[in-house]
């Protein structure tokens, strides 16, 4: 969760609140509050304080002025204010002539002033407050069709209690528009805010990571400007401002259509950090991507492999390796190990006397004990309580003509699957991209070049010939010059449709052995295909 001041400077600068308060402040008519007119502000992001205005100015409002004890008091406007992080502005229940209220309301919001309670226990909250203020006029005022579009629209606020009361005031007060109410103008200190920077608003919500967190905020903010947008409908805003509204309702909507349209890709990626922008920009068929990382086992099982431990592990376990090892006795010393001493140290327990010596030097760590040494042989049938060593992978993707399609569609799930296990365990993945002869491409995924990064670095190719030599002698480079990938393995996606030379082959042996390596190949397309370099091959 970020810090409540920093959302508070999120909310300023990014979402519909801003566009909100522009336009209310340039183009919209203000208004004079009446008596029993529902008053609120923005405090930060999604919390607002609410109020009846009761007369000449004064705001019947609850004021927690304890720990955690609150009073119904009258507060003037520049008070009613003074705790908003995102401006001093008011807005006032309205219609489409002006400010609504009822007088009832203003007397009950006056009756209450003076009751003091813990917050929360007689009100749950300020809108709680004027909600009650509200039920005093018995009016149920008959909703026309505009009325029941914009109470059936969900609140700007994430608030359940303010929507309730946006809600209670349309019912009870006629109020289907929120103006501002014109107090800083009477104060002479208004300041109308600057335009806002539209395409950085739409660029802000087009490249935020989708998640489940960032779509629920981001359909309040949709749900708030279609509500507004309702609003206004009947207003003399200008085309262009109104356009403009249009366009950033327009990028919410699709950012959330988007998410529901990868949502299983998402899942399938577990937490990488997608956004639209980066989506939108790939062009691929993400259902089918899903369909492969989730439903092809062959996928996870080499994901499931490669996430764990390598062939190279593996291969040392066929030697005998030599581990210190403290079980045998090698001679006498002095310590405080109580399960190694000499048994002529027990006798000291037997004498009440001598027993605080016995303590005494157990403390000092001066108990004759056995000193215990040696070395232990460790073959492949005892090692599994070793702790697997795991590291980063280098990936080699055949993009040549054959590969287009299906093949390189599950080259590209196995790759992201791959991705995901790696980024989880905090290890690195390098990607090589190849065609023919010399045609390579590289990408090295870490902290700056994420998930997102590899799925459009993904979307290039070469669609010509294919070459194994170049992207295998590259992988071998970047292992043995590069120490973070020291005794790396490999990992070669193709359809298989090349060859090497014996030379080439014996030498790529020879070079395996050394750096203690192992190549996995992926084949995308095709049956299996026997060949001189791998250590094993899988068929997708």
């Amino acid at each position: 969760m970020l810090p409540l001041s920093l959302l508070g400077r999120v909310a300023t600068c990014f979402g519909f609140k801003p566009l909100k308060y522009f336009v209310d402040s340039v183009f919209r008519d203000k208004v004079i509050p009446v008596p029993g007119s529902v008053v609120y502000c923005d405090l930060w992001l999604a919390v607002e304080h609410s109020g009846i205005h009761v007369e000449g100015g004064r705001i019947s409002n609850i004021v927690v002025d304890g720990v955690a004890e609150s009073s119904v008091t009258f507060s003037e406007a520049e008070c009613f204010t003074s705790k908003s992080t995102l401006g001093r502005m008011i807005y006032v229940s309205c219609n489409g002539d002006g400010a609504v209220g009822h007088p009832a309301v203003a007397r009950r919001a006056m009756k209450y002033v003076g009751e003091r309670a813990l917050y929360g226990l007689v009100f749950k909250n300020c809108h709680a407050f004027s909600r009650k203020c509200l039920q005093t006029t018995g009016d149920n005022r008959p909703l026309n069709l505009v009325d029941h579009v914009l109470t059936r629209l969900p609140s700007e606020t994430l608030e359940p209690t303010m929507a309730a009361l946006k809600r209670e005031a349309s019912t009870k007060l006629g109020a289907t528009k929120w103006r501002l109410w014109d107090w800083q103008n009477d104060a002479g200190d208004q300041e109308a805010p600057p335009e806002p920077d539209w395409e950085a608003q739409n660029d802000y919500f087009r490249n935020q990571p989708l998640n489940a967190d960032f779509i629920s905020r981001l359909r309040d903010e949709l749900a708030a400007s279609e509500a507004y947008l309702a609003e206004i409908a009947d207003e003399k805003i200008p085309d262009t401002i109104r356009q403009r509204l249009s366009v950033f309702r327009q990028t919410l909507s699709d950012v959330s259509g988007k998410y529901e349209e990868v949502k299983d890709f998402l899942v399938a990626c577990r937490g990488a950090d997608f956004s639209y922008a980066a989506l939108q920009a790939c062009g691929d068929d993400f259902s089918a991507l899903a369909a492969q990382m989730r439903n092809n086992s062959a996928i996870r099982e080499l994901a499931h492999k490669m996430g764990r431990s390598y062939i190279s592990e593996e291969k040392k376990k066929r030697g005998v390796v030599p581990k210190a090892s403290r079980s045998e006795v090698h001679g006498v010393h002095r310590s405080n190990d109580v399960m190694r001493m000499l048994p002529n140290e027990l006798l000291n327990l037997e004498d009440d006397t001598l027993e605080v010596l016995f303590y005494a030097r157990l403390l000092e760590e001066n108990l004759l004990t056995y000193e215990l040494s040696g070395t232990t042989l460790i073959s492949g049938d005892v090692t599994e309580t070793q702790q697997k060593r795991t590291g980063p992978v280098v990936a080699c993707l055949d993009t040549s003509g054959s590969m287009q399609g299906m093949p390189l569609l599950k080259a590209k799930a196995l790759l992201l699957a791959i991705a995901n296990i790696l980024r989880e365990e905090n290890r690195s993945l390098h990607v090589l991209l190849f065609g023919s002869s010399s045609e390579i491409r590289e990408f090295a995924m870490n902290d700056e070049s994420n998930a997102a990064g590899l799925l459009k670095f993904l979307q290039q190719g070469f669609g010509g010939g294919t070459d194994f030599q170049t992207p295998l002698e590259w992988a071998l480079k970047i292992i043995r010059k590069q120490p973070a990938y020291l005794k790396a393995d490999v990992l070669m996606i193709s359809d298989g449709d090349c060859s090497l030379t014996p030379e080439f082959t014996a030498r790529l042996r020879q070079d395996t052995q050394q750096l203690e390596c192992s190549i996995y190949s992926v084949l995308c397309a095709g049956s299996r295909v026997k060949d001189d370099f791998s250590d094993e091959i899988m068929v997708l």
